[in-house]
């Protein structure tokens, strides 16, 4: 009786899973630390806040507030973004990450609207006294601090695993740290003056900030689901495999886009019309070989045209 042989597992198979695992254990630590972080600020900056009675303060709460929960949708976003192709969703599941931005955008929205409102309540009501402000400037340092330092945590493993969400999560902290140093100076000045407007006024400033972060993040997170091309060294990467290679005679209808960390491309190319089937798919292979070793997470998809036939078919069908 003859044996089957067993089906070798394809060593580039396996090697972009470990990748994938690695990328999705970096990506999942980062967002987890984010978590555990602003639920701390969260609580100190409420009872900083009510404590003392600085809107400034409450409002950096509220904005830290944002962050948890923003920092709560990257996690199940990078987990759920590197989930494998399933029947349902053949190009996988990376627009999940855009969503997620786009999500962080809207809640960046909301906590300056609130900020905006008790800023202008407490502009039209002012208090005849500053309000208490030492434990404030504690601990609008301490936020300062800490966030400057899980930014850039959050940034590199953003950088490293092309990360969308952790990239929004990233830009969000380091909006709060901007924030922060901006109410400890607000903060201080109401301490030196005895102005009690200088808070309110200061938190109003803050908001504002915020809602530019907002636009930034809404118009970045946009941009994939809108299938927008790769950016422009990306697709001159693509290029200039297809332009260095003798054997490609011309290609045309090259169409990019991104879906969370991986790339999506497909390419006509041109070559000799005297090919066999088998020197034409070694070819096809050997392009996308050369694609992906310039972008590893990229999905390419090459057709395949004979030269000559293809442009009299232009030039008969097409004028």
């Amino acid at each position: 009786m003859a044996m089957v042989p067993s089906k070798q597992q394809d060593p580039r198979a396996c090697a972009s899973s470990d990748e994938a695992m690695t990328r999705r254990a970096l990506k999942t630590s980062a967002a987890r630390l984010s978590m555990t972080s602003n639920f701390a600020l969260v609580l100190l900056k409420l009872v900083v806040g009510f404590w003392g009675g600085s809107v400034s303060v409450l409002s950096e709460a509220v904005h830290s507030a944002t962050d948890l929960i923003a920092s709560g949708i990257a996690f199940l976003s990078v987990r759920a973004s590197d989930t494998p192709p399933d029947e349902e969703h053949p190009y996988g599941h990376g627009k999940i990450e855009s969503i997620s931005g786009l999500t962080e955008a809207l809640l960046i929205v909301v906590a300056a609207t609130f900020i905006i409102f008790e800023a202008v309540r407490k502009l039209l009501e002012p208090q005849r006294n500053a309000p208490e402000v030492t434990a404030g400037l504690a601990v609008m340092a301490l936020s300062a601090s800490v966030n400057i330092l899980l930014s850039r945590r959050l940034r590199d493993t953003a950088i490293r695993t092309d990360s969308l969400a952790l990239q929004a999560d990233a830009q969000h902290l380091w909006t709060d740290v901007l924030t922060s140093v901006g109410v400890f100076a607000g903060l201080a000045l109401a301490r030196w003056t005895g102005r009690a407007w200088v808070d309110p006024f200061t938190a109003l400033l803050v908001a504002l900030f915020i809602l530019r972060t907002a636009y930034q993040l809404f118009h970045e997170a946009l941009m994939p689901l809108m299938d927008a091309r790769l950016p422009p060294d990306e697709e001159s990467a693509i290029q200039e495999v297809l332009e260095t290679d003798a054997r490609v005679l011309g290609y045309h209808k090259l169409r990019t886009r991104k879906s969370g960390s991986h790339r999506h491309a497909d390419v006509h190319v041109q070559i000799d019309d005297n090919y066999t089937l088998v020197q034409a798919h070694d070819l096809t292979e050997e392009l996308e070989d050369l694609i992906r070793n310039e972008l590893p997470l990229i999905f390419i998809n090459i057709h395949i045209e004979p030269y000559h036939a293809e442009i009299r078919h232009q030039q008969e069908v097409h004028g």
